[in-house]
């Protein structure tokens, strides 16, 4: 480095330094003249690293103040609920906890087709856990972001099945031997219900909840003449759904009384869980016998 003092010119036994004869020394020492290229080289590499860290440094923090303050759009709200809806589902813990009350359930649902606005198109069935292979319950669900007017983020609407026999089982089955996606914007029939979400608050446990509007929706099924639902979606994958019906003088005719039913992903269990054959003869020992989920809502 430059200004360091040669070895040689230091008077040996001296513990004083004499600036003058110091400065004399460098002056006079052949590697005086080098060493000042070396040292402000060195200082150059020092600084260009400096910089080019620095750079890096302004370069990721704004790819992560981007990240962070990335405005989440109604149509990446959408995808979500469309994935967490997705997958297989069991209400087998809360039926092991009410047995009497609730029922051991599979559901399934899985991507069918993208509609030209995006929107996402998903085949549900339910069924009981001890026979998957006979849904007694099938839907189309529509998933859409919320129009920009009302105050909601997404929209899942529900259609019957036109054939309910061809898409029995279909997210079990190989996707060539399914019906197509062409095909399934034809086979949605009628209307049945929207449910209206919006995202949670932060700090809770779940990503999205909503609900039917107040008046619901026509249902005529089992003496019916509106029905009602619920929908929360949870971080963990989880579903919560929570269906009842209404007749003209508001009585309610279906649907569990108790809450919603919890759906989680993961396999069944047989212990401590009502079959189907006892369901069948339970059902008119129980006040709400579950309907909600043999209703046509």
């Amino acid at each position: 480095m430059a200004g360091t003092l040669p070895a040689e010119a230091s008077p040996r036994g001296s513990l004083d330094f004499d600036a003058n004869a110091v400065s004399a020394a460098a002056a006079s020492s052949p590697d005086a003249g080098g060493g000042a290229p070396n040292g402000n080289g060195g200082n150059g590499r020092r600084l260009a690293r400096s910089l080019v860290i620095k750079g890096l440094c302004l370069v990721g923090g704004a790819f992560l103040l981007k990240h962070l303050t990335k405005t989440t759009t109604r149509r990446d709200h959408a995808r979500i609920v469309a994935q967490t809806l997705s997958g297989e589902k069991f209400s087998t813990e809360q039926a092991a906890r009410d047995p009497m009350t609730y029922f051991n359930l599979r559901m399934l649902t899985c991507p069918a087709t993208v509609l030209a606005d995006g929107s996402r198109v998903l085949y549900f069935e339910q069924a009981f856990w001890r026979t998957p292979e006979r849904p007694y319950r099938q839907r189309f669900y529509m998933v859409k972001p919320c129009p920009k007017e009302m105050k909601c983020d997404v929209e899942v609407a529900s259609y019957a099945v036109r054939d309910i026999e061809e898409y029995r089982n279909y997210c079990d089955r190989p996707k060539n031997q399914r019906p197509q996606p062409l095909e399934v914007v034809g086979d949605m029939a009628e209307h049945l219900t929207t449910v209206y979400l919006s995202k949670c608050e932060r700090g809770r446990r779940c990503l999205y909840e909503g609900s039917t509007p107040p008046g619901g929706f026509p249902n005529s099924w089992n003496g019916a003449t509106r029905c009602t639902s619920e929908l929360t979606v949870y971080k963990s994958g989880e579903i919560h759904c929570w269906d009842r019906a209404y007749d003209d003088e508001g009585n309610q005719v279906w649907g569990v009384r108790q809450g919603p039913y919890e759906f989680k992903p993961g396999n069944s269990s047989t212990s401590g869980i009502m079959s189907e054959t006892d369901f069948l003869n339970s059902l008119q020992q129980k006040d709400d016998t579950s309907l909600a989920t043999l209703s046509s809502s």
